[in-house]
């Protein structure tokens, strides 16, 4: 599997997917009893989390499509967004049934796709973290997942094609950071061959630049040669990299991918444009985006849990008119 804590910010899309084996199948945990998901729950959830626009656009898709539900006795607000955010991250998400004494389901709960495996038999395993996993009939789990040709027990995210460009844009903001931080921007190579600058004042040189590294501590150095010439002192920068690195172009076009990768309009994410460019009217482009992404998903939802045989007519969900 991959294994997050140490490869996520070297990692590829196919990276996330190679647990998914040669034949197009998935690896099944013998010991635990339950497929294991095609892709590491942990890592995409920590990529959503570390990225400026992939993690808020899935929060956006959320609330979007979950303003167009009317909601019923079965499902609370919060559940509601839980499980569509699940779906939007992860590619499934799951709703169990709470029952009462007369077996009749009064309630949906969201279950964390971080968590939830599917056991071989179709049943569900809901891991914990003292190992005392507890384990759920199919019947009491509706089940929501985004169809994937290489299997048919998880989802897959839509926007995994993205993945790759989430991270490229995380790894240059935590370059920069790092580069600023450490005081390698004022790095450079201070140069003298002057038989006139003595022991004692190149020890004073030595202790002003070591001084001047750190956040902050940008200092100007006076230096005096008696005799000396326009060629004494050389500084050969070495640190700059502000002109190689192309931060800015890095930034834009991956946050371009990120809107491309979640069918996202760019004037409904907080992108400032840049020059004379116009994002166009932003209620047009939330009329668009509402038809053509947020109520398909929302009836997706809708059609899921009203055609469920444990589900009432009077605890149905609606469209929003």
């Amino acid at each position: 599997m991959f294994s997050f804590d140490t490869d996520w910010q070297s990692a590829t899309p196919f990276d996330l997917l190679h647990s998914i084996d040669d034949t197009g199948g998935i690896f099944f945990d013998d010991y635990n009893d339950f497929w294991v998901p095609p892709l590491d729950r942990t890592a995409l959830l920590q990529v959503s989390k570390s990225n400026p626009y992939h993690g808020p656009i899935i929060f956006s898709r959320r609330n979007m499509a979950a303003e167009q539900i009317t909601l019923s006795p079965l499902l609370k607000r919060h559940e509601l967004e839980a499980f569509i955010f699940n779906y939007c991250l992860f590619g499934d998400a799951a709703l169990l049934k709470i029952r009462n004494r007369l077996n009749q389901v009064i309630a949906l709960e969201c279950l964390s796709s971080v968590w939830l495996r599917v056991k071989k038999d179709g049943n569900y395993k809901y891991l914990q973290r003292d190992g005392n996993h507890k384990d759920y009939a199919k019947n009491d789990v509706i089940f929501m997942k985004q169809y994937d040709p290489y299997q048919q027990v998880y989802g897959v995210p839509d926007y995994i094609g993205g993945l790759q460009s989430a991270m490229l844009n995380t790894d240059a903001t935590l370059f920069r950071r790092k580069y600023y931080k450490n005081g390698a921007h004022c790095g450079f190579i201070f140069y003298t061959s002057d038989p006139s600058l003595d022991s004692k004042k190149e020890d004073e040189l030595k202790q002003a630049m070591q001084g001047s590294k750190g956040v902050g501590n940008f200092r100007s150095l006076f230096v005096n040669i008696p005799n000396g010439n326009k060629d004494s002192i050389k500084i050969i920068p070495v640190g700059d990299i502000a002109t190689k690195d192309d931060f800015s172009t890095i930034k834009s076009v991956t946050a371009q991918d990120m809107l491309s990768a979640h069918r996202f309009p760019a004037g409904l994410a907080g992108i400032i444009p840049s020059g004379a460019a116009n994002l166009g009217d932003p209620l047009k482009a939330d009329e668009t985006y509402k038809k053509n992404e947020s109520i398909p998903l929302a009836r997706k939802v809708i059609e899921l849990i009203n055609t469920d045989s444990d589900v009432k007519p009077n605890q149905y969900l609606n469209l929003v008119a």
